[in-house]
């Protein structure tokens, strides 16, 4: 197969980093490396592939603390958006496309849990890497109105945007399993049913309830 697509362990809060990689064209982007960037350059490694671009999903230390071992072992270049705390060498923007080898990635803006979040799907394996906007069964945290009514409206988009078979893949381990489907998370994430922005916010400040109420971890 042409794509490689790995999901990785990489310790912290239970972080995910993954590769993702042309096989043909030799060249991967490592994306949100965070605590083990080595572990990523490893199998990098392994699948014959040079990493050529460190693509963040937000500015958050827990998903770029790697950022500076990998572009040492690599000589790879940082792509995040322009808001993200760190001034990246190459920026994303909502709509945008990048390249990795011979695929591409669709780049959207979903903010709400960070100003800079981004979203990467790759429509031809209807994978959407979600960072910390959306999580198997849970979403990312806000700490203001503004800003959850910012991550309500990227949701919403999102939806509306991606197919129902789309892989949904997270920046943490936090839920069931370590991925899911936007068409699963459509059904089994309560934040997902919410009718309207208002329930979405009370969910949201009622959650710690919630979830001893139905077993939630």
């Amino acid at each position: 197969m042409k794509l490689v697509f790995e999901q990785i362990r990489l310790g912290g809060d239970r972080n995910f980093g993954y590769l993702l990689g042309d096989r043909e064209a030799g060249v991967a982007a490592a994306i949100d490396p965070a605590f083990s960037p080595k572990d990523v350059y490893k199998r990098a490694r392994a699948q014959g592939l040079e990493i050529k671009t460190v693509i963040n999903t937000h500015g958050h230390t827990d998903h770029t603390n790697g950022n500076k071992k990998i572009v040492n072992l690599t000589g790879a270049r940082v792509a995040a958006h322009a808001d993200a705390p760190e001034t990246p060498d190459l920026v994303l923007s909502d709509g945008d496309s990048f390249e990795v080898g011979s695929f591409r990635l669709d780049i959207m803006h979903v903010p709400g849990h960070s100003p800079d979040h981004l979203l990467l799907y790759l429509e031809e394996a209807a994978l959407a890497i979600t960072g910390d906007l959306l999580f198997v069964g849970k979403i990312g945290g806000t700490g203001t109105v503004d800003d959850s009514r910012a991550e309500y409206e990227s949701l919403q988009r999102v939806l509306e945007r991606l197919p129902d078979e789309t892989t949904v893949w997270p920046g943490h381990d936090y839920g069931s399993r370590p991925s899911s489907t936007i068409g699963l998370e459509r059904r089994c994430n309560p934040f997902l049913q919410t009718a309207d922005f208002d329930a979405f916010l009370e969910l949201k400040k009622d959650w710690a309830s919630f979830k001893a109420k139905h077993g939630l971890r």
